[in-house]
């Protein structure tokens, strides 16, 4: 996967061997690398122990965490890189919190690759972004459906290259049984557009009088919405954002409307598993009540 840093405004995982010997103009861009652990088998055992040695407790962990993953470029600059070394350094990073998120029971994931915004930054590094993408999806989909995870890729498709949208559609239908973590990467994605989508939605089944005006409320804008098919875990429990941006660059705005949200100064290539338990330790401190006040 790959990220874009959100610094300005605003398919999938896992480790990369060699390129297939027939890749698509994008992905000749990209260069190989090595896989990163695998999450099955002692990786999995290391990081249940790690969660359990935390002291978080693991039935109070949020049940959907969404991550805006900022920070590749600026990560890139301060090392001497060039953008698309830390795009690659921030694909295999989120590789890791899948693994993790998967291990410690994680039941949604949502990732901010790039949003709709972001597709205004030069065409090379948006290029660049998009078949990595493509090549993270296809070349990964076994490795996901062999640890139960399901991908789905979010976003406005008409700003995708047909070829990345090609790729999504056949994750999901490979991996839409799985049922361990569901990935959803939010490609070309904004949570303005996101609502706008559906309500024109809504509006196209009331103009062809499958419901009615005054029926529409909270739950059938919310079942039209890009995560409505992660269904009880469509909405996180947490948001985290890294590299000290303290806002949301137009990210599941509906959805986050009784998110608890992580922030830290850290940038995403290097938020790893001791950040992630820290962000989870500082969910496990909050008292949600939902608008509720608590009785003593």
């Amino acid at each position: 996967m790959l990220l874009l840093s959100h610094s300005s405004s605003a398919t999938t995982t896992h480790g990369l061997a060699a390129a297939p010997p027939a890749c698509s103009r994008r992905a000749r861009l990209l260069l190989p690398r090595a896989r990163a652990a695998d999450t099955t088998g002692v990786g999995a055992d290391r990081a249940a122990e790690a969660l359990l040695q935390s002291g978080l407790r693991p039935e109070s962990l949020p049940r959907h965490v969404a991550v805006v993953m900022d920070g590749n470029s600026r990560w890139a600059r301060a090392r001497g890189l060039t953008p698309a070394d830390g795009h690659k350094a921030g694909g295999r990073n989120l590789e890791r919190i899948v693994g993790l998120s998967r291990a410690w029971g994680i039941r949604a994931l949502t990732a901010f690759v790039c949003s709709r915004e972001n597709l205004s930054r030069p065409m090379a590094e948006v290029d660049y972004m998009m078949g990595l993408s493509e090549w993270l999806i296809g070349d990964n989909i076994d490795k996901l459906s062999r640890q139960g995870i399901r991908l789905q890729v979010i976003g406005d498709t008409t700003k995708m290259p047909g070829s990345l949208r090609s790729a999504a559609v056949q994750a999901d239908e490979a991996t839409r049984h799985n049922s361990q973590l569901h990935l959803m990467l939010a490609i070309c994605y904004s949570g303005r557009w996101d609502m706008v989508q559906a309500c024109r939605e809504l509006a196209r089944e009331a103009q062809a009088n499958q419901l009615s005006p005054d029926d529409i409320d909270e739950s059938l804008v919310a079942g039209k919405l890009a995560t409505s098919a992660a269904g009880e875990f469509s909405c996180p429990d947490l948001v985290i954002r890294t590299s000290g941006e303290l806002r949301l660059s137009n990210f599941l705005l509906w959805q986050s409307a009784y998110s608890e949200f992580f922030f830290t100064d850290k940038m995403w290539p290097d938020f790893g598993e001791a950040e992630y338990l820290e962000a989870l330790r500082s969910f496990q401190g909050r008292d949600r009540r939902f608008g509720q006040s608590r009785l003593l």
